[in-house]
């Protein structure tokens, strides 16, 4: 009997099937894509008009920001992933400058941290249930 190649071996099927998400999906998917938007437009209104540190150089950190909100879109589970790790770079610059920083700074701080959580729980609740799904759990 001839061994079998890797071409030959049959294709495991795919973990799931559809290509449309779950309302509970397309919730937590909407709730992350519009939180990192929000999020984005914050860091860009806070550094340049808001409460501007220097020559408003800061604004690029609205950048990395940007770059998700087409996976998050797509409904690409590697985005979600590495989105709810990245996101807590923001969380502790918010808590930084929340604790260090007064007037108007300090609540756009602090409106940071809360929008870095709601991304994270949002990209968590994503995750969650796409693999509870691919097991085939209820």
């Amino acid at each position: 009997m001839p061994a079998m190649s890797s071409l030959d071996a049959p294709l495991s099927p795919a973990p799931t099937p559809r290509t449309e998400p779950t309302a509970r999906e397309r919730g937590s998917r909407n709730t992350a894509f519009v939180a990192t938007l929000a999020l984005a437009l914050l860091c860009l209104a806070w550094e340049l008009w808001l409460a501007p540190v220097g020559r408003g150089t800061l604004a690029i950190k609205a950048v990395p920001l940007l770059l998700p909100l087409a996976g998050l879109w797509r409904y690409r589970m590697y985005t979600y992933r590495w989105l709810s790790l990245f996101i807590w770079l923001y969380v502790t610059e918010g808590l930084v400058r929340g604790t260090s920083e007064t007037g108007i700074g300090q609540g756009l701080a602090w409106i940071e941290v809360a929008l870095s959580v709601t991304i994270f729980i949002a990209c968590a609740a994503q995750i969650r249930q796409r693999l509870a799904e691919a097991r085939g759990a209820p």
